[in-house]
């Protein structure tokens, strides 16, 4: 009997690295054997794998040695250091951090929009997009395919998972310690020097409990952030589009898992509303809810532990014919990361990209 390819999870026991292993189960069963390796501090723990209890292994060359495929999810610049030992020893690696993905000699990839570019893969990597990105693309790329984008102004609303696991237990203390006491919230820096006091250093560079933080990523240049910077060159590079034009503001909300964009778009050809609509409609991994007038819009509520994105509250903009707004919603662990992973993997395993 012929095994199948062989496939590794790096980073397993993240919040990204669990959920590839949620969704193992339920997809085709392609894999022959799946490995796990993780930092030191979680090597030796073993986790159910397709029924399977399987032994995390620290990172080491070896580890890589017949493995066809491997999936990575590491602390940033990691990647940098172990994606190439990793393609050095034989595997594709399909890699989720910001470390490869605007070399141009690693491609860029979503499955629904541009799978082709994943077969030139110099370096043997395949990088996935940001999961800010993952939530607007399929939606993006189709208004683009018929009216041609020119511009785009968004505002996120990204939630505390996007910082993984540590970010979800900080805002769960942070609502544990501010939860019943109705007078916070109503003193300048009441809440912020409560939450330094009791709770220490946090992932955030402010309060998120009952709070907007209008700062996601580090400094970049010209006052944006790194990670306003990557949503603006990751769209241009996947929509092959280097003259779009995109302007982002990335704010981090008390949600724990599920990131939200507002899109301002702005297209060569006139848009009508309900064409729009009937072309999100039809795309995948998108889902319209679209009822305003019963409260019919997406919310994170809706869409956490879905692997489609959401988009609602479609219009436009008085005397802008050119112009559509919507709102989008997507759980950036599922369609925001592991998915995407997840699929690569198994199209590049099967040699259909």
């Amino acid at each position: 009997m012929t095994r199948g390819p062989t496939l590794a999870v790096v980073g397993a026991t993240g919040a990204i690295g669990r959920v590839v292993l949620d969704l193992l189960p339920l997809r085709a069963d392609v894999w022959g054997d799946i490995r796990l390796a993780a930092s030191s501090d979680d090597a030796g723990a073993t986790m159910s794998v397709l029924g399977r209890e399987v032994v995390v292994e620290p990172l080491s060359e070896q580890f890589f040695d017949g493995v066809d495929v491997a999936v990575f999810d590491l602390p940033p610049h990691m990647a940098l250091t172990w994606a190439p030992v990793a393609a050095a020893r034989g595997a594709v690696v399909v890699d989720n951090s910001a470390d490869f993905g605007l070399d141009p000699d690693v491609p860029l990839v979503v499955t629904t929009v541009n799978l082709r570019a994943a077969r030139r893969r110099p370096k043997g990597i395949v990088a996935v997009p940001g999961a800010t990105v993952l939530t607007i693309i399929d939606a993006l790329a189709v208004l683009h395919e018929r009216w041609e984008l020119t511009e785009l102004v968004l505002t996120t609303f990204q939630a505390a998972s996007g910082v993984g696991r540590q970010g979800m237990a900080r805002l769960y203390d942070e609502i544990d310690l501010v939860a019943g006491n109705r007078s916070l919230g109503q003193m300048p820096g009441d809440i912020r020097r409560l939450v330094e006091a009791e709770l220490g250093p946090s992932p955030f560079p402010a309060p998120l409990a009952l709070n907007v933080i209008p700062w996601v990523g580090s400094s970049a240049d010209d006052g944006w952030t790194t990670e306003e910077a990557k949503v603006r060159d990751e769209l241009g590079k996947i929509l092959d589009e280097d003259e779009l034009r995109v302007s982002v503001t990335c704010v981090r909300v008390p949600v724990v898992t599920v990131h939200s964009v507002a899109v301002h778009a702005r297209f060569v050809r006139p848009v009508a509303v309900e064409r729009a609509r009937r072309v999100l409609m039809d795309a995948p991994n998108v889902v319209v809810l679209d009822d305003p007038d019963h409260h019919e819009f997406p919310t994170p509520t809706d869409a956490v532990g879905s692997d489609p994105c959401f988009v609602g509250r479609i219009r436009q903009p008085a005397g802008s014919p050119k112009a559509l707004d919507f709102f989008i919603c997507g759980d950036n662990l599922r369609s925001g990361a592991a998915v995407t992973m997840v699929e690569l993997a198994e199209r590049i395993a099967a040699g259909k990209a």
